[in-house]
C-alpha cells in the first residue's frame, strides 16, 4: 500500500521556523530516494529537496543553507527543517519518492505552509 502523510505545516511569520514531518508506507519508503516538493497557489509542483537512501542530499538553490531534509530510515519518516521563512516559501509542501511521483494516488494531502506577517 502507498501512503504518505504529513503534517507541520502552519503560519508563520518571515524569518520564522516549521519543521514538516512525512510518514510513508514501507512500499514507497524503503531503499527508495525520498524528497519534499511544494506548489504554491496557481504554480505547478516542484521538488525542491531529496534524500536517498544512503542519505545523499540535494535542495534546489532557492531553499540552500535555509531548509534541511533528513530522513529516519528505522521509522519510514523524513523531515523537512525550515528555517528563515520567506514569503516566497509559502505553499502546500507534499512528500513523495521521485519514483512514485507519476501515480495520482500516491500523493497525500500535503501540508500548508503560510509565511506572512
Amino acid at each position: 500500500q502507498v501512503q504518505l502523510v504529513e503534517s507541520g505545516g502552519g503560519l508563520v511569520q518571515p524569518g520564522g521556523s516549521l519543521r514538516l514531518s512525512c510518514a510513508a508506507s514501507g512500499a514507497i519508503f524503503s531503499g527508495n530516494t525520498m524528497a519534499w516538493y511544494r506548489q504554491p497557489q496557481g504554480k505547478v509542483r516542484e521538488l525542491v529537496a531529496k534524500v536517498t537512501a544512503d542519505d545523499t542530499k540535494e535542495l534546489v538553490n532557492s531553499i540552500k543553507g535555509r531548509f534541511t531534509i533528513s530522513r529516519d530510515n528505522a521509522a519510514n519518516m523524513i523531515y523537512l527543517q525550515m528555517n528563515n521563512l520567506k514569503p516566497e516559501d509559502t505553499a502546500v509542501y507534499y512528500c513523495n519518492s521521485p519514483q512514485f511521483a507519476g501515480r495520482r494516488d500516491s500523493w497525500g494531502q500535503g501540508t500548508r505552509v503560510t509565511v506572512s506577517s
